[in-house]
């Protein structure tokens, strides 16, 4: 078998990425909130440009799929039209922040958000997947979430910076929060990092100065579930994707007056009718659908040779924890270890136990129909 074809980039609105249903185009939006009318016209030119559907991504980002090559200037027009997107292509692709679900207009999140965009065209060129968290609402949620320099809150709510992969951070003030991040990220380009592509992969083989460590932050908080949030409204989007009209209708029908994107395949809506029908989005808490992982899979990869969603679905149920099904090796939808990890393989599966999907599989060449039976498989027997 071929090695899977690694990227190593994630596509963005003015650099799109090539799948096997047209391109890929990943929006931004600033402070993961969309109003109303940028959601409905979202949706509209999703509907009008690619096949209609829109993936959740893990940053909180969100991806318009099935989009001709012809339809792509239109498209990025239209997204610029609605104030979506960077006019420098650079910035926009360095713009990977996550940000907290309960983040208010002019608090400390807030205010570091602003200080980060007019940062990030001054710092040192860094590996293209690195991105920065903001975790400073009212609780600690972003500790899972995909990022490399961490803004987080001491236990007596002092700022600090942390370089992701390390235990502990330096405090700083906010008014110093910009110089620091920009120390740490010429620190890490001078020592290599570049070469390792994240900073928790570069910490494994190079020592973090003691002057970037000694604080610990404060405990991380309970991880946002569907339902209700201070008036607002949180639905989860299994596996990501959803179709582009069935989010406008329920935008219009909720009379929200925002979308706000959240790591963890949430939606919040903000304001509007709590009780209004979801179809398609999950409501309440603990279904398995949120923490089952699956990449769009065959026909949408050319790198897949198996369908993925429909079958973790049908397994997630089955699973005592964390379900990946990839089409591939390369483990797009969950680039680490789950209990449970199937790798798609020349149209069969191989079964990875507590592991990623490049590590050792526990049996090769599964079929779909074998994996009914998953639990047998996983206790050993023949």
């Amino acid at each position: 078998m071929s090695a899977p074809l690694v990227k190593g980039w994630c596509p963005g609105a003015h650099r799109p990425m090539l799948s096997g249903d047209g391109l890929v185009v990943r929006v931004r939006p600033f402070r993961a909130e969309l109003s109303a009318a940028q959601a409905l016209a979202l949706c509209d030119l999703a509907r009008t440009h690619g096949n209609g559907t829109l993936e959740l991504t893990s940053r909180a980002n969100l991806q318009i799929r099935g989009v001709p090559e012809a339809a792509f200037p239109a498209l990025l027009e239209g997204l610029d039209a609605l104030g979506l997107i960077d006019a420098d292509p650079a910035v926009e692709a360095r713009r990977n922040i996550l940000m907290p679900a309960g983040w208010r207009a002019g608090d400390l999140t807030d205010r570091l958000h602003a200080a980060l965009l007019q940062t990030l065209p001054a710092l040192p060129p860094l590996p293209a997947k690195m991105g920065f968290a903001l975790d400073t609402g009212p609780q600690g949620q972003l500790a899972p979430g995909s990022a490399d320099f961490r803004f987080e809150l001491d236990p007596a709510g002092a700022l600090l910076l942390r370089a992701d992969g390390a235990a502990t951070g330096r405090t700083v003030p906010e008014a110093g929060a910009m110089a620091a991040l920009a120390e740490l990220a010429r620190w890490f380009v001078a020592t290599g990092g570049p070469e390792a592509g994240r900073m928790a992969r570069h910490l494994r083989q190079v020592s973090l100065p003691q002057t970037w460590r000694g604080t610990a932050p404060r405990a991380a908080g309970a991880c946002p579930e569907p339902g209700d949030m201070e008036g607002d409204r949180l639905l989860g989007v299994p596996f990501g994707s959803m179709e582009a009209s069935v989010l406008a209708e329920l935008v219009e029908a909720s009379g929200a007056r925002a979308v706000r994107l959240m790591a963890g395949r949430l939606l919040c809506l903000r304001g509007g009718h709590a009780d209004t029908a979801a179809p398609g989005f999950v409501t309440a808490p603990g279904s398995t659908l949120l923490i089952a992982h699956a990449c769009p899979g065959a026909p949408f990869c050319p790198q897949a040779t198996v369908p993925t969603r429909a079958l973790a679905a049908r397994l997630a149920p089955k699973v005592h924890g964390t379900l990946h099904v990839s089409g591939c090796a390369k483990g797009c939808a969950l680039p680490r270890g789950a209990d449970v990890t199937l790798v798609g393989r020349q149209g069969g599966f191989d079964l990875v136990e507590h592991g990623a999907p490049w590590d050792t599989p526990a049996r090769t060449g599964l079929s779909p129909a074998q994996l009914d039976d998953l639990p047998t498989l996983l206790s050993g027997q023949p």
